[in-house]
């Protein structure tokens, strides 16, 4: 039954349940992906929070439980998407 598997950041494996990605998920990935940054105001987070701050869908699922989403938003110290917006808003570089 052999065959390719796929990588471990498409698998639960390779998923931290605590949110993001574990370093199983992160090395298996293509490029230099860096764990989650959850204070300080370097441009990671910054950019993290603008892409969060517009992303829809649900911060709980039909039973109550947080989303993949939301995890995501905690592990990066973030309680909510209005709190990822105002974060990026106030951190963002402006245009010159």
């Amino acid at each position: 039954m052999g065959g390719k598997k796929t990588p471990a950041w498409t698998r639960k494996e390779g998923q931290s349940p605590t949110g993001g990605l574990n370093a199983k998920g992160r090395a298996s990935a293509k490029g230099n992906l860096k764990a989650p940054l959850g204070k300080g105001t370097s441009g990671r987070r910054v950019s993290f929070a603008a892409r969060f701050a517009g992303m829809k869908g649900p911060m709980k699922d039909s039973k109550g439980r947080p989303t993949r989403k939301a995890l995501a938003l905690k592990k990066w110290g973030f309680g909510s998407v209005a709190a990822a917006r105002n974060f990026a808003n106030k951190h963002k570089k402006g245009s010159a």
